[in-house]
């Protein structure tokens, strides 16, 4: 059994009128190889005529996004060219890699029309060799994703990078970073492996588990040991998980706002190239 390091409750950090928890980065923990940011968004209820999330235009290089639609939409649009409207159930993937620009807005019916709202973004970071890579942009829809189903229908995981059993996530991931998300009903469980030198990512989103015999309640983020192989995970109630694993990079990480990179001076090209339009100029 892999051994638990510490349990992680998500710091309140409401954005305006969203309401947003960020599980990575806290004052407790910083983040967990090559695992880099969390904020969980909702959930809540918008009104009709709102204005829906305010992730306008701005600049990223040098990581990964994965955000996981629960309820709500986002349109998405970058300078690389992407550009579609994702609904509940779906994910958006989006390779910064050497830098583009891109808006996380709500879509004009979601707008006009209100509705319930829950949505969680993920940042992978990206190993050196990568961060100047093509960026890339990938949306899928809900029946796009795979899924498994466990313990008699009780638990399912969508598949969306990496492998689960035999079934392969639609997403190539350039670090072979895998991540599922998993729906547990109440007394469902399963039990996987996860090499003991890759790191594991463990977020209850709602509900509450048993993992390797300690509870995790909604909102935490669990850290495990590099020892062991074997999860074991028991609903407790209805339950979502966000779950990943891969193998950590060990590089010096300089953040500093949109920009991730292995240095100062790679932080403060990257801001040159984005005013000089290297990033694309938006529309």
């Amino acid at each position: 059994m892999r051994k638990i390091k510490k349990k992680y409750k998500a710091a309140y950090a409401p954005m305006d009128d969203l309401v947003t928890y960020r599980a990575l980065p806290t004052r407790e923990v910083e983040y967990i190889d090559p695992f880099l940011f969390l904020n969980h968004h909702g959930p809540q209820v918008y009104k009709s005529n709102n204005r829906g999330l305010p992730f306008g235009p701005h600049p990223h290089r040098g990581f990964e996004t994965l955000t996981f639609i629960l309820e709500g939409d986002i349109m998405h649009q970058d300078t690389g060219g992407g550009k579609d409207v994702i609904e509940a159930g779906g994910v958006q993937w989006m390779t910064a890699g050497s830098g583009l620009i891109h808006a996380e807005v709500s879509s004009d019916k979601f707008k006009k029309e209100g509705g319930p709202l829950e949505i969680l973004q993920l940042w992978f970071n990206l190993p050196a060799r990568y961060k100047m890579t093509q960026p890339k942009y990938v949306g899928l829809q809900k029946d796009q994703i795979p899924t498994v189903t466990e313990d008699e229908g009780k638990v399912k995981v969508n598949v969306i990078s990496g492998k689960w059993r035999d079934t392969e996530g639609p997403i190539p991931s350039l670090s072979d970073i895998h991540m599922a998300s998993i729906e547990l009903q109440q007394g469902g469980s399963f039990t996987t492996t996860v090499a003991a030198e890759r790191n594991i990512f463990f977020y209850v989103v709602r509900g509450a588990v048993k993992v390797n015999g300690e509870t995790a309640e909604k909102l935490t983020l669990v850290e495990f040991e590099n020892e062991g192989n074997e999860l074991k995970v028991e609903a407790q109630e209805n339950s979502y998980i966000l779950f990943g694993h891969a193998q950590p990079f060990n590089e010096p990480v300089v953040s500093h706002g949109p920009f991730v990179m292995n240095t100062e001076e790679e932080i403060h090209d990257a801001f040159r190239d984005y005013q000089a339009g290297k990033m694309g100029s938006w529309q």
